[in-house]
């Protein structure tokens, strides 16, 4: 990562907030996004010079995108864009309304927001593109089908912007930031441990972006978790 502009989209809570806190802490200038206008406030009151916000709903596909290019053409462009903007929640009674606002959310919003982002870094030449998934994406999930389905949707997603980006010898790079458990609203398992403090994720987060790596395990010990979980036996993984 060369630049000093980065958009963060989902920032107004949780590892979005703590991310843009960290970055603006490292002298970037943060552009930042939610639903919530007066949270974003809030963080922008904090160090006034190095924020611009944009309030707006990411599923309403027909606006959030003049939305985020209206906040870039401020900021004189960015050179990073990180899509935290994500939802998660147990169903065990498979409540059709809890997947369905997953699935905005985590597939159809995000799809947009990865193929603007991707894009946008093609037309000018460069740029970093990186989201939150989790390593629940790795297999299904009894607890949270939907969760972990759409999760495993935005791993190959970015694996297939990855290769794209390859494959027109493009200077985009796409990182996977893959999370365990962090100690957010978001971690509804019932089954949690080594929880990390959201700073602590956020500084791994960053360190892994400045070093454009292509996937980054929150914490680091999740990297052989998500990789015994994605081997693990189907047989084994039925008894789960």
């Amino acid at each position: 990562m060369t630049g000093k502009k980065i958009i963060i989209i989902g920032a107004s809570s949780g590892i979005g907030r703590a991310l843009a806190a960290v970055f603006a802490a490292g002298g970037y200038m943060v552009g930042i996004t939610g639903r919530r206008e007066a949270l974003l406030r809030e963080i922008a009151a904090g160090r006034p010079a190095s924020y611009h916000t944009a309030a707006f709903d990411v599923t309403d596909t027909a606006t959030s995108i003049a939305h985020l290019q209206t906040l870039a053409a401020a900021m004189g462009g960015v050179d990073t864009i990180v899509i935290s903007a994500g939802s998660g929640d147990t169903n065990a009674a498979l409540d059709f309304g809890i997947e369905q606002r997953m699935i905005d959310l985590n597939v159809r919003a995000f799809t947009q927001l990865a193929d603007w982002a991707f894009n946008y870094f093609k037309g000018r030449g460069d740029g970093h593109l990186a989201a939150i998934t989790s390593v629940a994406g790795m297999r299904g999930s009894r607890q949270a089908p939907g969760y972990s389905a759409s999760k495993a949707y935005q791993i190959n997603y970015l694996q297939g912007l990855r290769q794209k980006a390859r494959s027109e010898q493009l200077d985009v790079v796409v990182t996977d930031i893959c999370p365990g458990f962090v100690d957010t609203p978001m971690a509804k398992s019932p089954t949690r441990f080594w929880v990390a403090p959201v700073g602590k994720a956020a500084l791994q987060i960053y360190r892994g972006l400045l070093k454009r790596r292509s996937v980054v395990y929150v914490t680091r010990r999740w990297r052989g978790v998500a990789w015994l979980y994605r081997w693990l036996p189907g047989w084994v993984h039925r008894r789960l």
